[in-house]
């Protein structure tokens, strides 16, 4: 009994491993929008396609019941719209008034 639970928390642990990287993987592209102000080789459709991907995980993961899957998406989704929001405001001036 004990050492299924314990295996419970590993697969746990490596769920949340997975998922915290994956969502800080817009990390970069966040940073790179930021210090640059630019945008122009951003794929707005990709970003999304990414968005709407987030929000089925974490409807999945709430469905479940599973904090790790809604919590990392969660993250990556707050991400995501900031860099849309960066890239459409970047792409349209170049640089914030």
């Amino acid at each position: 009994m004990y050492q299924k639970q314990l295996e419970l928390s590993r697969i746990e642990i490596l769920g949340l491993a997975a998922g915290l990287c994956t969502s800080f993987s817009l990390l970069p592209q966040l940073i790179k929008i930021i210090r640059t102000k630019k945008s122009d080789d951003l794929s707005l459709f990709y970003l999304a396609i990414l968005l709407a991907g987030l929000s089925l995980w974490i409807w999945y993961g709430v469905l479940r019941s599973d904090i790790p899957i809604v919590v990392t998406n969660a993250i990556a989704l707050i991400m995501n719209i900031i860099i849309i929001i960066l890239g459409i405001r970047y792409k349209q001036t170049g640089t914030p008034p």
